[in-house]
């Protein structure tokens, strides 16, 4: 096990401090410099990122590239791609980018080019697609399928539904997806009470097949599928066999369920849950989207892992990104990051990447089991413009916290309306606009005043400015966009995790409240025994739940 560089003690750490201490962020005044936007922006893929309203500067730039150097990210970066087990807590190699590389590359993991098992996965995962698109799967009646149910937590949960309503104009017509994940009962209700088990197939999303949420929602959706069935006459023989499938690695109790064997689709331990997406946990998107359209979805991977890979440091967006959040994190003291989409296809996109960044790098020690010598992680949140401008910009505005944001809008609607002789969508797009505008150059208490407003209230109205956004914009919103985006911050968060030390591929902080919980299960029930080991708190909200509990 290598022992991470303290990014602490290198020069360039040094040297960031220094310039965060004499930094005075006026960006009227850096945007007298008219080359400053051309300077500071870039292109990645399909991606047009404008970082120009960030705290990036020459000095400040060349800075975090030294930092990048001398932490030995590319070094990091290129292992990781190779194949190399830098996932070190768990011994294994990461290699998500090989889930989108072309069919004839080859990437060793043990000595084993692992692309031909990649690509098998994913002509199976075609095939069964295309038979549930043509109609020529049915189930236990004769029925093609009309609803995909979606069952897992996590990174089989996250990621497909969140390119899923993502992708929603690329939807087959007649098909619809829909995704159980939590363990309360209202989600399996919810979710099923209006479908007709005679065109539902099932995806249960678990590698293992031992996720205790997973399961338990699996079984939930078995017995409505049998008992349904029952009640509207059609045979119950088989149908587990005909209505379900997996994706998962262990068969045998994937038969022991009564799933076809057969129609289980496998990933594998190089393959974090949170970077699944374009695996095999992928499966209800393959589907509703189309072979074709998914291969262009990883095609948008492969692109952005190209950029990463190849593009020079001062012009890889990824790495500047990711440094850039270095800085707001280590140096500004800003605990928190916004993502905020102008496009309501994205609204799971922030949650996504709450788990894409906060699980990958939420963490207290390093790679070698040492403690961390700086601040690590962000709190990633945020909601679709313009719905969050009405609900927690103003703490971005005029808040005392600063929150680096980055916004995100694309220059094509999906749907070109006007409202009269308005065309909504430029409408829409100038609040994308207007805001990072506001959040950059604020409103002084003279332009306050200039607009006539009483002097008791000038205060009130003054806008500082000088808040920090970066802006990534694309033609449209197209499978391989979003692939693009999403490959985007997966770099970026590797970034962040190489720099503070961290494995960014583990997750051992998930654990111990589900440990605790499966402990509890006796006292939940009431075992007087089991109730009195508890600690006062618990023990006291345990007998609340008994007290008013009407079964």
């Amino acid at each position: 096990m290598t022992t991470p560089i303290d990014a602490t003690l290198t020069d360039a750490w040094s040297r960031l401090d220094q310039l965060h201490s004499k930094l005075n962020v006026d960006f009227r005044q850096w945007f007298e410099d008219e080359a400053r936007a051309e300077k500071f922006t870039y292109q990645a893929g399909d991606l047009f990122v404008d970082m120009s309203k960030s705290y990036l500067t020459d000095d400040i730039k060349a800075a975090l590239l030294e930092l990048a150097e001398q932490v030995k990210i590319e070094q990091r970066r290129d292992a990781m791609v190779s194949g190399e087990k830098i996932n070190v807590t768990e011994d294994r190699a990461v290699l998500h980018t090989a889930l989108r590389r072309e069919k004839g590359d080859e990437v060793l993991v043990d000595g084993e080019n692992v692309m031909p098992q990649v690509h098998e996965v994913l002509d199976r995962m075609y095939a069964f697609a295309d038979s549930v698109r043509d109609g020529s799967w049915t189930g236990v009646t004769g029925k093609p399928m009309k609803t995909i149910v979606n069952v897992g937590i996590g990174g089989s949960d996250l990621g497909p539904v969140m390119a899923y309503e993502a992708l929603k104009p690329y939807v087959q017509e007649g098909l619809e997806c829909r995704f159980i994940s939590n363990i309360d009962p209202t989600d399996v209700s919810e979710t099923l009470k209006d479908l007709d088990p005679e065109t539902t197939l099932v995806i249960v999303a678990s590698k293992t097949f031992t996720t205790l949420e997973t399961l338990t929602n699996a079984r939930q959706v078995r017995s409505w599928l049998l008992e349904n069935l029952e009640k509207q006459g059609a045979p119950t023989d088989g149908a587990v066999a005909k209505h379900f499938i997996a994706v998962s690695t262990n068969l045998e109790k994937v038969e022991e369920f009564g799933i076809d064997p057969d129609n289980a689709f496998g990933f594998w331990d190089w393959v974090g849950g949170r970077y699944s997406v374009d695996s095999a946990v992928g499966m209800p998107l393959a589907i509703a989207i189309g072979p074709q359209a998914f291969s262009n979805f990883l095609g948008g991977f492969r692109m952005m892992d190209t950029h990463f890979v190849s593009a020079p440091v001062e012009r890889n967006v990824p790495l500047l990104m990711g440094l850039l959040n270095i800085f707001y994190v280590n140096f500004v003291g800003a605990p928190t990051h916004a993502v905020l989409p102008y496009s309501q296809y994205l609204h799971r996109f922030p949650a996504y990447l709450q788990q894409l960044t906060m699980e990958s790098n939420g963490k207290r020690v390093r790679w070698d089991g040492s403690p961390v010598t700086s601040a690590t992680g962000e709190v990633f949140w945020g909601e679709p413009g313009t719905n969050g401008q009405h609900a927690f910009y103003q703490l971005i505005h005029q808040g005392t916290q600063l929150v680096p944001a980055d916004f995100i809008a694309f220059a094509n609607p999906t749907f070109p309306l006007k409202d009269g002789d308005n065309d909504q969508h430029e409408l829409f797009l100038g609040n994308f606009f207007g805001q990072t505008k506001a959040l950059a150059f604020g409103k002084s208490a003279d332009e306050v005043r200039a607009e006539g407003v009483d002097e008791a209230l000038v205060s009130a109205r003054e806008f500082p400015g000088n808040k920090p956004t970066t802006s990534i914009m694309a033609p449209s919103l197209t499978p391989s966009v979003l692939g693009q985006l999403i490959a985007l911050y997966e770099h970026i968060t590797f970034v962040q995790g190489i720099v503070w030390g961290i494995d960014s591929f583990d997750q051992w902080g998930v654990e111990l409240g589900k440990q605790m919980a499966n402990e509890l299960t006796d006292a939940v029930a009431g075992d007087e025994e089991a109730i009195a080991k508890q600690d006062s708190s618990t023990r006291g909200l345990i007998n609340y739940y008994l007290d008013k509990r009407t079964k």
